[in-house]
């Protein structure tokens, strides 16, 4: 259990990471700037404690493919990007991809 809430935490701070990228516009922005450093410092520390009990193809295949999951919504709710079909599919594959992983029979 607690492996699943790293790799959930690990998750969220690699989202916040690449948000703070996008507000840091170009590392124009101090504050977002640091913010992406840090949440990104994070999320690898979180990643390698999930890797304690997660097989490594899994949890990193978990780790991105949720991240971009969230990440693509983000994109469309905040930033106002357009929800295309492609990209609302695409997403759902994404998901079915790591519902695929996880149930592939990898120890936690």
């Amino acid at each position: 259990m607690q492996s699943w809430i790293f790799l959930m935490a690990a998750i969220f701070l690699e989202v916040a990471g690449t948000i703070s990228m996008k507000l840091s516009d170009g590392f124009t922005k101090l504050t977002p700037s640091i913010l992406m450093g840090m949440f990104y410092a994070a999320s690898i520390v979180a990643l390698t404690f999930a890797l304690k009990k997660f097989e490594v193809s899994v949890a990193y295949s978990i780790w991105a493919g949720v991240g971009t999951a969230l990440i693509a919504v983000a994109g469309i709710i905040y930033f106002k990007e357009p929800a295309t079909m492609m990209k609302v599919g695409s997403i759902t594959l994404i998901i079915v991809g790591v519902v695929g992983l996880h149930l592939s029979g990898a120890k936690t």
